[in-house]
């Protein structure tokens, strides 16, 4: 899972390191970036096109700024489009299977991505748009199967292990992105872990399981202790989908804007930082990419050390669980919007701090809904 989480983070963040090799900037950039430049047309036909030189000749296309703006976006259409379905159908026919589908067409996707650019940017764009409605059936799916494979008390860690691969993801995308374009050209990029996806798909359809007792490698014990463990927890028979008691829900409210919040600023962070220091800070490709990715990598500790410390609370009865959630939740979500009202400095600082809300805001949905822990996280990442 953490393999999973890592692969579908840098196929999503990976054009936004790539972009500023892509993407005529001369005018914002130092002699470091400088390119041969061309005649250059229609910014929306890149037919004409520049040779940027990184070491290797790597086309170059005069996208506007509105432009990247809608190509960023796109991954985000897609996305929103498929989290209910997904959650839903994870919820009924199993989620080792959509996720792995998801999983497997954005990495297909991804190796596809220079190709669309050199025939258009309505390519790249629909590419985009498929992509990400591909891993919005994978980031939902994932938590049917913990529902199913994560007791109580180990809950906290399990998720946040998994989740830091997001964050481990981005820091390796955003520092070894520009590394790559500078040394063998942007189009590497979208190989090399379009290729690392397709891996991890063979790895997932291989050792993943929907529940424990069809496991085959897992011995007896341990089978048993996640049943009983599971078994404790109240359950209720499938039954329909409550939609009316979740529109009058307060906390399901509250859970929504804490995710609204959460990923909003994630969002912005990640796709737009590495844009922001080439351009504006005029830091060359590679630098920036490096200096982009060092959030992340404390951001990864911190993930596990915030689930750690939060099943530590539970299995010694410190705190109510309530308690803990709401407190890694207040953390999460108030320090990192002060943080990311200040300079630069402290917006990059603001992402150490968001990554714990997988000990909470994110497996409230686990807490408080096991029959419909998918559906419901789907619902608040819309």
């Amino acid at each position: 899972m953490h393999f999973s989480n890592f692969t579908m983070i840098t196929q999503r963040v990976s054009l936004s390191i790539a972009i500023i090799a892509m993407v005529n900037s001369t005018q914002h950039q130092d002699p470091a970036n400088a390119a041969t430049e061309g005649p250059l047309t229609d910014p929306l036909s890149n037919r004409s096109r520049s040779v940027k030189d990184f070491g290797t000749r790597a086309a170059v296309y005069q996208w506007s700024t509105e432009t990247q703006g809608i190509i960023f976006s796109s991954i985000s259409y897609g996305i929103i489009l498929t989290l209910i379905p997904s959650g839903y159908l994870a919820g009924i026919f199993g989620a080792k299977h959509i996720l792995g589908a998801g999983l497997l067409i954005s990495s297909l996707l991804t190796l596809f991505t220079p190709m669309a650019a050199e025939f258009g940017v309505i390519l790249v764009i629909a590419i985009r748009t498929v992509q990400g409605m591909a891993q919005g059936m994978a980031w939902t799916g994932q938590f049917t199967i913990w529902a199913k494979w994560a007791p109580p008390l180990e809950r906290s860690k399990l998720t946040s292990i998994a989740g830091s691969g997001a964050a481990f993801g981005s820091f390796i995308i955003l520092c070894v992105g520009g590394l790559i374009s500078q040394a063998l050209g942007w189009p590497f990029v979208f190989y090399i872990f379009g290729s690392i996806g397709c891996v991890c798909c063979v790895l997932w359809f291989t050792v993943i399981y929907d529940d424990p007792m069809n496991h085959p490698c897992i011995s007896g014990k341990e089978k048993e202790h996640i049943t009983s463990s599971l078994a404790q927890q109240s359950s209720s028979p499938r039954r329909s989908i409550p939609i009316k008691a979740m529109v009058r829900c307060l906390p399901l409210w509250a859970i929504f804007m804490g995710f609204f919040s959460h990923f909003w600023l994630c969002t912005i962070i990640i796709t737009y930082l590495p844009t922001y220091i080439n351009t504006v800070l005029h830091v060359n490709i590679r630098d920036s990419g490096v200096l982009s990715s060092l959030p992340f990598i404390a951001a990864s500790s911190c993930t596990v050390l915030g689930g750690q410390m939060a099943d530590f609370l539970l299995s010694r009865n410190l705190l109510s669980l309530i308690t803990v959630r709401k407190l890694f939740s207040s953390l999460d979500t108030q320090v990192s919007s002060w943080a990311s009202q200040e300079d630069l400095a402290l917006l990059q600082g603001s992402s150490l701090l968001l990554p714990p809300d997988s000990s909470s805001v994110r497996i409230l949905n686990l807490d408080g809904g096991m029959c419909f822990s998918c559906l419901l996280l789907s619902t608040c990442l819309v």
